[in-house]
């Protein structure tokens, strides 16, 4: 961020801990129905597999990286953002970010998750079906926000 200004920029290797500092804090806080060792596994295959593979942006807040988006063709494959740093249009900052990027975008959350549902429906996706997830055996809702 030049001067402090926050700011929206590519995703960096050196990035790596502080997004999953990021993930562990707003997942905990989103998704307290997971148990330690999906998450565990979760967190190294972020590490491993789907940040190498994303186009991932982050948002950066005073020097320090607070929210990140990964996108996957145009599916939203995560969207996080620090819990003391919710609530203050980073989310949308990014999704629109996406948006720009992509036109339409799909998402999948978890139907137990309210902060995200709450969040992908404010900024206007809307629900295409269900599953259910299955490293977890839990229903997942996906949500699609049709292009400008």
């Amino acid at each position: 961020a030049k001067n402090g200004v926050p700011m929206i920029r590519p995703y960096q290797p050196e990035d790596v801990e502080a997004v999953l500092s990021v993930w562990a804090a707003a997942s905990a806080q989103a998704h307290p129905f997971l148990d330690r060792s999906f998450l565990d596994r979760e967190r190294r295959e972020i590490r491993h597999i789907y940040l190498p593979r994303a186009e991932t942006w982050v948002w950066e807040a005073a020097g320090r990286l607070v929210g990140f988006l990964s996108l996957l063709e145009n599916e939203v494959g995560a969207l996080f953002v620090d819990p003391g740093h919710q609530r203050s249009g980073i989310g949308r900052a990014l999704v629109d970010q996406a948006r720009v990027l992509r036109g339409e975008l799909e998402v999948e959350v978890f139907e137990e998750n309210p902060i995200g549902l709450g969040f992908y429906t404010r900024y206007g996706f809307e629900p295409l079906g269900r599953s259910i997830h299955e490293a977890t055996g839990r229903p997942l809702m996906r949500l699609r926000l049709a292009a400008v």
